[in-house]
């Protein structure tokens, strides 16, 4: 900004003093005094503009391109380009480099000034007769100018040369966590602060020159010259993240040790230098080796509760089949009769207790196998609306005991669908069974389908208690129920919709729930109709569902 100011203030007066003896001899004393005073006007209106939106960079290529006529008429009138006035545009590069400091504004510095010569070309082709006589006096222009660089570019090697004092100022260095540095534009270190010897274990000479550099590991030498290039290219921040060497503590005996480290770079104002701020992240990465070593134990206790509950299930289930079946040879008096009525009472119910806790086992063991990817499904074509019919039957007797009246809806269009067949009717049976029996009395649960271009959509929908919007986050996973005063009344294990997300999951579906307190839940369901893989193969859970997508304001909850 302040170059910038600068330079529009003072390049008036050079042009001005350049174009009386130049540009007069040819285009007259007033139309030289116009064009001198439109150029005052334009450069401090520029520096204007540039105060009130407290930047430069805006403007500059303007400035840019209304010095090329200016340059290509001075040129013409001292001569064509065969006069030394010709090098005065060797100040278009030079001055937007001055200015802004990048690569980029070098470029189109050098740009503006190849247009400029063509101009001047051109002019002196077109009218020759505006061409003026070269005469040694021209020399001075040149001289003059390159007068105006000295002091400038003395300031600028100071500035890159200038060292940090942390004793000169204040002290309040120590209170960063960290070494302050300063490099030149090439990236050789200029000075280092005092605490890179408690840090780094190393003097700040040490590092000075291409040292910081030599100690970077070699595969982060590309991030870290990145970083400079960006700084270099006009950027204002970046950041590298190194691994540099440093020597063994005292009293070790093993070789050097490289440790990770972050800089923080920024371009100071005149971007003649960059500062950064070296910090020590190895408490960080020491933080995110811990986190992934607990991820991996905490993968390893849920697949180790997996094989438990598999092998537990298993256990169970071959003494659960014996109690089922013995209890159903002495209901059937194989053996002889009951002598007393609670005989045969306390023989249903152990019989029903054991297809209880069969089912308890079996969907324990699903859900352990889904959870681990080993459970094995088998696509195969089935008529989908005999599956809704086998689970609406199964279900028919508890809709009627409880008053809930049990409909289907399902389109003729929906046909045949390639699928686990079991699988499927284990989802049915799973969202029909909740649905009515959180149904209260004279309710409806629905069952309905229809197909949408190679997808089958079903849902099961209900005039239930419904689901509160903090409770549909923890919908669907395992052992987890909604408790309210309503849901205490009634039996379960909150495997059901746990497993119908995993098998919906395997079959590369999607499941939503829609709901809210007192206005019934809808579970909609979306399987491809010609199956993940072909019929026969064998499809493992390997796509397990993520993390449940709660939308607020709808209670509408996708897995």
């Amino acid at each position: 900004m302040r170059r910038f100011v600068g330079t529009m203030l003072f390049a008036p007066l050079m042009v001005a003093v350049s174009a009386m003896p130049l540009v007069a001899g040819k285009f007259g004393a007033s139309a030289t005094l116009a064009t001198i005073l439109f150029l005052c006007a334009l450069s401090w209106m520029s520096v204007l503009g540039a105060a009130g939106m407290r930047r430069a960079r805006s403007l500059e290529p303007v400035a840019l391109i209304a010095a090329i006529p200016l340059s290509a008429m001075l040129v013409l009138a001292g001569g064509g380009l065969a006069s030394p006035v010709a090098l005065l545009l060797a100040a278009l590069p030079m001055e937007a480099y001055w200015i802004a400091r990048n690569r980029a504004s070098l470029q189109l510095g050098t740009a503006a000034a190849g247009t400029a010569i063509g101009v001047a070309i051109l002019a002196e082709y077109v009218r020759p007769d505006l061409t003026g006589e070269v005469a040694a006096w021209q020399w001075l222009l040149p001289l003059v100018y390159a007068v105006t660089l000295w002091p400038r570019l003395a300031s600028r090697q100071v500035d890159e040369t200038d060292a940090i004092r942390p004793d000169e100022e204040g002290g309040w260095k120590e209170l960063i966590d960290g070494v302050l540095i300063e490099m030149n534009r090439n990236g050789e270190l200029v000075c280092a602060s005092d605490q890179c010897r408690d840090l780094l274990n190393l003097s700040p000479e040490l590092l000075h020159g291409s040292g910081l550099f030599d100690r970077i590991h070699v595969a982060d030498r590309v991030g870290y010259m990145c970083a400079l290039s960006d700084l270099r290219d006009g950027k204002e921040r970046a950041h590298a993240s190194v691994r540099l060497r440093l020597p063994r503590s005292s009293g070790s005996t093993g070789p050097d040790d490289f440790r990770p480290f972050e800089i923080d770079f920024l371009a100071s104002s005149r971007q003649s230098r960059f500062r950064a701020v070296l910090r020590d992240r190895s408490e960080i990465e020491g933080l995110r080796t811990a986190a992934h070593t607990a991820a991996e134990e905490t993968d390893a206790l849920d697949v180790a509760k997996g094989r438990f509950l598999a092998a537990v299930s298993h256990e169970l289930r071959t003494p659960l089949n014996a109690i089922i079946g013995f209890s159903d040879i002495l209901l059937h008096e194989m053996f002889g009769g009951f002598t007393d009525k609670r005989q045969r009472e306390y023989t249903e119910l152990i019989k029903d207790s054991g297809h209880h806790l069969l089912a308890i086992v079996n969907s324990i063991l699903d859900v352990s196998k889904i959870e681990s990817g080993s459970y094995t499904i088998h696509p195969e074509a089935f008529t989908f609306s005999d599956a809704v019919d086998m689970a609406t039957s199964m279900m028919s007797l508890q809709a009627e005991k409880k008053g809930v009246e049990l409909q289907t809806q399902i389109a003729r269009s929906v046909g045949d669908l390639v699928a686990d067949r079991r699988a499927v009717q284990q989802i049915l049976i799973n969202l029909v069974s909740n649905a009515v029996k959180f149904t209260p009395e004279k309710g409806a649960v629905v069952v309905g389908a229809q197909r949408l271009g190679s997808r089958l959509h079903f849902w099961v929908s209900d005039t239930g208690i419904g689901i509160a919007n903090e409770d549909l986050d923890r919908i669907g996973r395992p052992f987890m129920q909604v408790r309210n005063d309503y849901t205490r009344q009634f039996e379960g294990t909150g495997l059901g919709l746990s497993l119908v997300k995993g098998l919906v999951a395997l079959h590369n579906g999607t499941m939503s729930i829609e709901s809210a307190p007192g206005e019934g839940t809808k579970v909609a369901i979306s399987l491809p109709v010609d199956g993940l893989h072909k019929a026969g193969d064998d499809s493992r859970s390997d796509l397990l569902p993520a993390s449940p997508e709660v939308t607020h304001g709808t209670l509408r909850k996708t897995a």
